[in-house]
């Protein structure tokens, strides 16, 4: 009998990571740790899970996100982590960072400074273990600062960045850490975005993720699409750049 795959999820409730989920247990008996801060959501999509995967177990725990003593001890409390995922954050539009330092100081903590936090926690954890795989949500959006969002922009930029530390840190381990850039989703957060911005089906998102992550890869884009669109537009030159409306 294969052996149950250890999950620990940070962000729970974020959409896409809900299908990552979801896809996970087709299949395989997975013993996770929801982690969130809205107990309820937590316990509907553990319910969920458990309709889909009944071999499957899920512990539910909420925690501050961004008390760095509480996310310490949350990740103390956990065990071994085959698998761990960081989800979270939140998409708060850049005119009220624009117009509001404390909504600037919000984005950057809840997208940069917490997910590098749990990250941190859970790479000393995989490092004592000397296996697993840490698994960061980033975004397109990190890959070049642009006009429309680039205090979410550069959140995503510092994971990015903090992404390649931990690679680089581990590249001779049996650790593995791969950071996942989606596009535009159809997910709760972006619902506001449906009129104006051309979202892609969160399953297939998730599948996309899903599938680079069993391979190990170090960067998945999801769709891939955006791998090509990213390195268009980080290539552009700055007079061209910086004529675009984007």
């Amino acid at each position: 009998m294969t052996q149950a795959l250890r999950v620990l999820a940070i962000g729970a409730s974020s959409g896409i990571l809900t299908h990552c989920l979801r896809q996970r247990v087709q299949g395989q008996v997975v013993h996770g740790v929801l982690v969130g801060r809205d107990s309820r959501k937590l316990q509907q999509i553990a319910d969920d899970l458990r309709v889909r995967s009944p071999e499957s177990s899920w512990r539910i725990e909420t925690v501050d996100f961004e008390d760095a003593n509480a996310i310490q001890t949350l990740i103390d409390s956990v065990g071994v982590i085959d698998l761990a995922y960081v989800a979270h954050g939140a998409l708060i539009e850049q005119s009220e960072c624009e117009q509001d330092l404390t909504r600037t100081r919000a984005s950057l903590a809840i997208n940069a400074l917490s997910p590098a936090l749990f990250c941190e926690a859970i790479a000393h954890r995989l490092e004592q273990q000397g296996q697993g795989q840490l698994v960061i949500f980033g975004s397109v959006a990190g890959d070049r600062g642009r006009r429309s969002n680039y205090v979410y922009g550069a959140s995503k930029g510092l994971l990015a960045r903090y992404a390649q530390g931990l690679q680089h840190r581990f590249a001779a381990t049996a650790i593995r850490i791969t950071l996942v850039k989606p596009g535009p989703t159809a997910t709760a957060m972006t619902a506001h975005l449906a009129t104006s911005t051309r979202l892609a089906p969160v399953d297939k998102v998730a599948a996309c993720i899903e599938k680079g992550v069993r391979a190990g890869r170090p960067v998945v884009y999801a769709p891939p699409l955006w791998a090509l669109i990213m390195l268009v537009i980080m290539h552009l030159p700055r007079f061209v750049f910086n004529r675009m409306k984007i």
